[in-house]
């Protein structure tokens, strides 16, 4: 007999036909995320859950789980889960990391480009039909080339970002607890420099840290007052690491130029200012989402999960 899973939301095809080989699955919902009233409810009886970044899978949910032997979580992140509580209980606990690096590094190129030359404001202008010709200060947005790039978080996907902007002959610099080597910053042509300098002098800064207690509201009012007026925030990490209401002030006020968020603090609840502001672009949440990025994320998990049941080590062990 196959063994019971529970996934909490419908996957790509390829991932459900590799999972319906070897077992038994139940899929939560198709076109919206299970409530954890629901999630408590259908894991009951399965050995096996297959989690996405927004399942809040907490100390309830693990104690009310008394089949569960792995939960694969279809993310690179898992601060989701509560990694002590399954561990405690001798349940497995995956993650899909290093395949969404490149995606993930575009995504913010894209957040970058379109802040900086303001391109939802003028794809939206051209729509409307009001644009009647060339003007000289049309939208007029900020050069790229040439400019300082802080980087918060040199692990894989800040090296990548890095690693374009060599193309924009961009002064890289960055903010890490752990200072890359000598032949690191070679490399990504990267100087290490404290947060609060990096803050205070760099044109575009981006955000590329894992969420940690140590990080939660790392970008504190008090850190967006260090920002340049003239200056362009990004995050495509974790919402939490951004103090939203303080970023939405100062972006009202105009002591930041521009920003470009892809995720947010309590989401998918959206701090209300943003949506009135045009200096700031928003997207939801979709520096992974390419085909290919988002397939081997299912593919990954639903391998941890299957490895997990049958009792071998999963390829991408968190606990």
């Amino acid at each position: 007999m196959k063994p019971k899973i529970l996934i909490t939301r419908k996957i790509l095809p390829e991932a459900l036909d590799y999972l319906k080989e070897h077992t038994d699955y139940e899929i939560g919902a198709t076109k919206r995320n299970l409530t954890k009233e629901e999630i408590i409810k259908k894991v009951q009886g399965k050995e096996g859950l297959l989690s996405l970044l927004v399942d809040d899978i907490d100390k309830e949910v693990i104690n009310s789980a008394s089949s569960l032997k792995i939960i694969a979580n279809c993310a690179v992140g898992y601060n989701n889960i509560d990694t002590s509580e399954a561990k405690k209980k001798g349940i497995l606990v995956t993650n899909t990391p290093g395949v969404l690096t490149e995606t993930t590094a575009d995504l913010t190129w894209a957040l970058i480009m379109a802040v900086a030359r303001k391109i939802p404001q003028a794809d939206q202008y051209t729509r409307r039909k009001k644009f009647k010709g060339w003007e000289l200060d049309l939208f007029l947005g900020k050069e790229i080339t040439g400019k300082r790039l802080g980087i918060i978080g040199m692990g894989r996907i800040g090296k990548a970002v890095a690693l374009r902007a060599q193309a924009f002959s961009m002064e890289i610099v960055y903010s890490d607890p752990h200072r890359l080597t000598q032949e690191e910053e070679e490399k990504y042509k990267a100087s290490a420099l404290p947060i609060n300098k990096l803050l205070s002098t760099a044109d575009i800064i981006t955000i590329h840290a894992s969420l940690n207690p140590q990080t939660f509201h790392l970008i504190s009012r008090e850190k967006i007052k260090l920002i340049r007026k003239n200056a362009i925030l990004i995050n495509a990490a974790r919402g939490p690491i951004v103090d939203e209401k303080a970023l939405a002030k100062a972006l009202e006020k105009g002591q930041i130029w521009g920003a470009g968020l892809d995720v947010y603090e309590k989401e998918p609840e959206i701090e209300t200012k943003l949506f009135s502001l045009d200096n700031v672009v928003l997207l939801p949440h979709i520096a992974s989402a390419t085909y290919e990025t988002r397939l081997k994320m299912a593919m990954m998990a639903a391998r941890n999960l299957v490895q997990g049941l049958k009792g071998e080590k999963p390829d991408n062990l968190v606990v």
